[in-house]
């Protein structure tokens, strides 16, 4: 029995919530105590995926789940050996909440409503007795000899899933247990591009774009979204997830280089355009791309190039030909500061990964004091990962110290 009878999480949110039901399953005889500062738990699950929830990621090896993760990667490996996203598929599936598979691998429940997988979390922790406190901030949490005080009431194990904080001073409490922390920034978060005309683009989307970061060896491949600020889409919230620091360190002032058509060989486009040129002499330049791009943004790289669209491209002259092949491969955009993606707030930053063991979750700090989510230094790209490693490092700190 391990003699583990009373248990603290503190956090409602998906891996507190996780953490908690892992711990009635793991030691049916301790009670469970969860504390949730607002009044509702799961705030983040409603909103994930735009209402849809982002489960997981069909992604069904640990160590080709770890490569999603710019901090935590290697530590979570270890973890995914434990209970990784073919665990949590089962999971849901075993308690009647199908999901499903999109083609870039992120997977919904069947019913694409987030209130699917909210409604089955409290329903378990309904059925496991788990005992919910809402609008209970946690003022107290310290060390005892045999245990913890938290709030004034005795507990022997403390699990923290209280999510990362925008600031510095929200993780004060957990240094004050001896515990260093790396600094929180923003992740997944979208470029803004005042002043940049492609914004009256807005709503289109350019599917095989290569976006680099000058001055970084930053560089991702991927869709981009033109958007009423500047860009979104995976590449470029893929480039804010691994240079989450790199970019706080220039305050989100950098430009931005983007080859459009992710083809790198410049003879190789030059090809493609003589290629298809003689079936088009006619044609307006603006009705015939030979690219596989949006007509509303092949006029704007038009524009941009000098080039009228209205020309017929039997008028195309040598240096306009340049500039246009240049504004393929080769096209700069200036970013002035960045914009939350979605409802999604994900930090960089969090509890020393160091000082945590990944096999129980529990510290090396302070013992009897587990961490699951994003109040450690661990956070993934967008695609279902985040929640991923929440009902990961729930599950395994749920166990509290058992073996798998």
């Amino acid at each position: 029995m391990n003699g583990i009878e009373q248990v603290a999480v503190i956090g409602g949110g998906a891996a507190g919530f996780f953490a908690a039901l892992s711990v009635r399953h793991h030691h049916p005889q301790a009670r469970v105590v969860l504390f949730e500062k607002s009044n509702k738990v799961l705030a983040k699950v409603k909103v994930s995926g735009g209402g849809r929830c982002n489960v997981t990621n069909a992604t069904f090896s640990p160590s080709g789940l770890s490569k999603h993760y710019p901090r935590g990667g290697k530590q979570l490996k270890k973890a995914f050996n434990q209970f990784q996203a073919r665990d949590t598929v089962g999971w849901f599936l075993d308690r009647g909440v199908a999901l499903h598979t999109e083609a870039d691998g992120r997977m919904f429940p069947v019913s694409n409503d987030s209130q699917t997988i909210i409604d089955c979390l409290q329903r378990e922790a309904a059925n496991c007795g788990v005992d919910i406190h809402l609008h209970s901030g946690v003022k107290q949490l310290s060390p005892e000899a045999d245990g913890w005080l938290v709030n004034g009431e005795a507990f022997d194990k403390v699990i923290v899933a209280t999510g990362g904080s925008p600031t510095s001073m929200g993780f004060d409490w957990l240094r004050d247990l001896g515990h260093r922390i790396a600094e929180p920034v923003p992740s997944l978060f979208t470029f803004n591009m005042p002043g940049e005309t492609i914004t009256e683009r807005m709503g289109l989307v350019v599917q095989n774009t290569i976006v680099r970061i000058q001055g970084t060896k930053l560089s991702h491949q991927g869709p981009v979204l033109i958007t009423h600020w500047g860009m979104s889409g995976p590449a470029v919230l893929k480039l804010s997830a691994w240079g989450a620091r790199e970019l706080a360190e220039r305050d989100y002032g950098f430009t931005i280089q983007v080859n459009w058509i992710g083809v790198t060989n410049e003879a190789e486009v030059l090809g493609q355009l003589e290629e298809a040129l003689p079936g088009m002499l006619r044609k307006k330049m603006a009705n015939a791309c030979p690219f596989d791009l949006p007509k509303n943004f092949w006029i704007h790289l038009l524009e941009k190039a000098g080039i009228d669209p209205d020309a017929p491209w039997a008028e195309l002259g040598k240096k306009p030909r340049n500039r246009l092949i240049n504004g393929l491969l080769n096209d700069t955009y200036t970013v002035a500061g960045k914009t939350t993606f979605k409802e999604e707030f994900v930090t960089c930053g969090g509890v020393t990964l160091g000082e945590v063991d990944f096999h129980t979750m529990e510290s090396r700090v302070v013992p009897g004091l587990h961490f699951a989510g994003e109040v450690l230094d661990v956070d993934g790209i967008t695609g279902g990962f985040n929640f991923q490693a929440a009902w990961t490092t729930g599950f395994i700190a749920g166990r509290l110290g058992l073996q798998a």
